[in-house]
């Protein structure tokens, strides 16, 4: 483990009652951050919730805290960015174990991390494919399945810190499967992982911890009771029953 915990410090935030305070500090996961920060207990951490919920919004700032680029990289490469960091990055602080000090203490070009942001990943894996300290393959040759999972398993296989947004927007079934056994052994070699997901497949990977997040804010919960569960596999089971409230006049 790298990170014990996100937090925001007394002395950054506003001192108007909640309802004043600026956005993101409105949405409900991030306000539950402002006041009791968010803690990390395992090597591999999924956030699940709906669109809108704020896990993206979360693991941008992470990223960015950790000194990540928000629009994705990897540890070690100069923060050139033309725009400022988002306002919750610009707010977050790490909690971190010895090993995390040392990481980030050590030097810039040694340090073993990624932000794969599924939103931004195209445009970058073209701009940066052949660049030293990434990987040789042509992407623009591959389906974007295939490039993503390039990228994973060149710059997702050391110990390190590690950011995902969604990942699973270009997998299949069966890649989604490949990046839970690279996840499992990424967590299992000392790297620390921190993943926003809409995936039942990604977020059952052996001994995660997961974060649901969702109106009230967040909270820690198995995968049997995710909500997303429930609605898959009533879904799989009887796709009727909710086609037909949108199909149907």
């Amino acid at each position: 483990m790298l990170a014990r915990r996100a937090y925001i410090p007394d002395e950054l935030l506003p001192s108007e009652a909640t309802d004043s305070w600026p956005w993101p500090l409105t949405v409900p996961c991030v306000a539950q951050l402002a006041e009791e920060g968010m803690t990390f207990e395992r090597p591999i951490t999924f956030l699940v919730g709906e669109n809108g919920s704020g896990k993206s919004t979360l693991v941008e700032a992470f990223a960015e805290a950790w000194g990540l680029d928000a629009r994705g990289g990897r540890a070690g490469r100069k923060y050139v960015n033309d725009r400022p960091k988002t306002p919750l990055g610009e707010l977050l602080r790490w909690e971190t174990t010895s090993a995390g000090v040392r990481h980030k203490s050590g030097a810039r070009t040694k340090r073993r991390g990624y932000f794969l942001r599924a939103e931004t990943a195209f445009g970058f894996m073209e701009a940066v494919s052949g660049m030293r300290g990434y990987w040789e393959e042509d992407t623009s040759e591959m389906s974007h399945g295939e490039g993503f999972l390039t990228v994973l398993s060149t710059m997702f296989r050391e110990p390190g810190f590690y950011l995902m947004d969604e990942p699973e927007a270009a997998l299949s079934f069966k890649s989604c499967l490949r990046l839970v056994s690279l996840l499992h052994d990424l967590g299992e070699s000392g790297a620390q992982v921190i993943c926003a997901t809409h995936s039942p497949i990604l977020a059952a990977t052996p001994g995660a911890d997961i974060i649901e997040v969702g109106d009230d804010g967040f909270r820690r919960t198995k995968w049997a009771d995710l909500e997303l569960v429930d609605h898959w596999r009533r879904y799989m089971n009887n796709p009727t029953a909710y086609l037909r409230y949108i199909t149907e006049e």
